[in-house]
């Protein structure tokens, strides 16, 4: 059952981060137009609304990059035995979820913190844009557990443990 909700969430992150990359064209057109035409006039919301959905659009990107198993891992054996790929895989996915509690922890802190700001620009909270890093948090977490979970189930069929 948790995994249907977290292939949901996958699907759900997939399709956001599209729409952020669509949408973070719009800003950064306009921005390069006013640069180079004069019939285009130059709108300063537009770099502060680039830069907002280009974080958005980072930190979904790396959230699906941890679903898929893209992202954070670095393959610096070659060919190891099942039981150092195990350990190796243990390890890598330990240290990931140590960075996502942290970077969750902190997030909330830094959401708090923007939580009655506006952007100077075009007006925004913060928390809009700082509520991107414990959700992101929250995300690496709950697919890291469900991957590890997977490895433990699957070293359980094959007889072998850490």
């Amino acid at each position: 059952m948790l995994s249907y909700w977290l292939r949901l969430a996958h699907q759900l992150l997939v399709v956001l981060m599209a729409i952020t990359v669509l949408v973070l064209m719009g800003p950064v057109t306009l921005q390069i137009g006013s640069r180079f035409t004069e019939w285009i006039p130059r709108y300063m919301w537009t770099e502060e609304m680039s830069r907002f959905f280009f974080i958005w659009m980072v930190m979904i990107g790396a959230t699906v990059g941890v679903r898929e198993g893209l992202h954070f891992d670095v393959d610096i054996w070659a060919n190891p035995s099942p039981a150092m790929s195990r350990f190796l895989r243990w390890t890598s996915r330990s240290l990931i979820l140590g960075f996502a509690c942290v970077v969750l922890y902190w997030g909330i802190e830094f959401t708090q913190f923007g939580w009655n700001q506006t952007s100077e620009l075009a007006d925004l909270p913060m928390w809009m844009i700082f509520i991107a890093w414990p959700v992101a948090g929250f995300f690496w977490i709950a697919f890291l557990i469900e991957k590890m979970l997977i490895d433990s189930e699957r070293d359980d069929q094959q007889g072998m443990h850490l």
